[in-house]
């Protein structure tokens, strides 16, 4: 008698338990219709790269991407990544031989299109590379205020900095113009596209242009790009730094 006293209890604890589990399942709310909800989770999506290879902002985010690049959010998600790339280069011990290296993109890493897109429809329209191009060569991107701080920073700490950029190599003139009026200097070396290396993916080219280094004998300790092919691939970094940009996708 005891024991089905014991069993009867057992069974009535389990059904309380799984009646207060369904019914916090069932009170959960769906979200399926709000679209900065929707947008919000689209762009946490994008920037874990669970989106993969996406190709437009969607229709119902237009206005909450326009918000988002406008508003405090961006930078705020930007200053997060440089401080958290920060506290990773003060953990590094720097050596004597000047091959300690930290990677930067360029194209919303150092600097920001936000101006030209502002213009094109926050990446709601599909990219011409023409008008685009035009406005590279003005070479009037701002500085994101973020990076321009923690490019300084880890100069001072005595990394030599590249910069990796899939920029080609007519635009080397125009992209120096805009570095140094944006208030960039003494990097070690810019990395362009050239002729041999078009029609590569940005991962490809990239991984090749970073395993270069490595070959040189440096050290690849930080990478700091928008895209996730600015940090993916072969000879990544020891740390790999991911930018919030929500506006377009290159694979």
């Amino acid at each position: 008698m005891a024991a089905f006293q014991s069993l009867l209890l057992s069974l009535l604890l389990f059904c309380l338990i799984y009646e207060a589990v369904s019914q916090s399942v069932l009170r959960f709310p769906s979200y399926r219709n709000d679209d900065d909800l929707f947008c919000g989770s689209w762009r946490l999506s994008v920037e874990t790269n669970n989106a993969g290879n996406w190709m437009s902002v969607p229709s119902r985010c237009w206005s909450y991407v326009e918000e988002y690049m406008n508003g405090g959010k961006y930078f705020s998600d930007s200053e997060i990544a440089a401080s958290d790339s920060l506290a990773f280069a003060q953990s590094i011990e720097i050596g004597d031989n000047g091959k300690d290296a930290w990677i930067f993109d360029i194209d919303e890493t150092l600097v920001s299109n936000l101006p030209y897109y502002q213009l094109h429809g926050y990446g709601s329209e599909n990219f011409d590379e023409f008008s685009f191009n035009k406005w590279v060569e003005l070479g009037q991107a701002p500085a994101l205020p973020a990076s321009l701080k923690l490019y300084k920073k880890v100069k001072q700490m005595g990394f030599k900095v590249f910069l990796l950029t899939g920029r080609s190599e007519y635009q080397r003139s125009a992209t120096v113009k805009n570095l140094v009026s944006a208030g960039y200097s003494d990097w070690e070396r810019l990395i362009l596209r050239g002729i041999s290396d078009e029609g590569e993916s940005a991962t490809v080219f990239k991984s090749k242009k970073r395993s270069e280094l490595v070959e040189e004998g440096y050290r690849i300790h930080g990478n700091s790009g928008d895209q996730w092919s600015d940090l993916l691939g072969f000879a990544v970094a020891e740390r790999s730094f991911k930018l919030p940009n929500p506006i377009y996708f290159i694979p």
